[in-house]
């Protein structure tokens, strides 16, 4: 099975980047994936598109040597499967707030016994290998999105939930959840919380990745020591970019 850079990134060390596509559009998705990211993630969450715009967004991710990644809407087990049939080779998962939601979330991803995965992964044979069944569980990376105060609360013992990798950090949801503006990046609230998370997922040997809301904050959280940073989207890349450019030109 083709393997996942980002656990070969992770047993080195090394902090990955991933771009974020939440446009829906598949020639933006390729643009992005081809910018020199370690990884492309696929926003069904928040992203402007539906289940159907996916496959063409993995498609197009699958042209470079990023690693096509998909956030869900929800932890449930039909659209999980859907889009690891579709490629994806790791997936985050939003709100997952206690030890059974992490457990939920990682049975969809896995094939049994570990799991409740059914089998048809149709593109997974194409993108991963005619070994896709045998290596599937072993290759496809399950973080859990740590956003709420329950979640936070509880993250210890979500990290300890056996087969998932990681947690996933949703700031700005933290942030509302600490009565905090969801911008407020420089928080001290928030960035004690983000080093404590850190902390606990170096203590149980797991990921622990973010979205990083500026490149200050994407600075700052690679030297707090994340494994996966997202620093920003592609609606935020562009509006940034145009607004440089405009500037410099008036």
């Amino acid at each position: 099975m083709r393997p996942n850079k980002l656990r070969t990134l992770f047993a080195q060390k090394q902090m990955a980047l991933t771009g974020w596509v939440s446009m829906g559009d598949s020639l933006l998705t390729e643009v992005i994936a081809s910018c020199g990211y370690d990884a492309v993630t696929v926003d069904l969450q928040h992203g402007l598109f539906s289940i159907e715009s996916a496959l063409p967004m993995l498609q197009a991710i699958s042209t470079t040597d990023a690693v096509p990644l998909v956030r869900c809407c929800e932890n449930g087990l039909g659209e999980i499967n859907k889009l690891l049939d579709a490629g994806a080779y790791g997936v985050i998962c939003p709100l997952v707030n206690t030890v059974d939601d992490a457990e939920r979330f990682v049975r969809a991803c896995h094939y049994s016994p570990r799991g409740t995965r059914s089998y048809g992964p149709a593109r997974g044979f194409l993108y991963g290998g005619a070994d896709y069944f045998d290596q599937a569980n072993r290759t496809v990376l399950t973080l859990a999105m740590i956003e709420t105060n329950l979640g936070f609360a509880n993250a210890e013992a979500i990290l300890q939930v056996p087969d998932l990798d990681g947690i996933f950090i949703g700031p700005a949801d933290l942030n509302i959840e600490m009565g905090l503006a969801p911008d407020d990046y420089d928080a001290p609230r928030l960035n004690d919380a983000i080093r404590h998370l850190v902390e606990l997922g170096a203590r149980h040997g797991k990921l622990v990745g973010i979205f990083a809301g500026t490149m200050d904050m994407a600075q700052r959280m690679k030297q707090f020591g994340l494994d996966l940073v997202a620093p920003g989207t592609d609606i935020q890349l562009l509006k940034a970019e145009a607004g440089r450019r405009i500037a410099a030109l008036r």
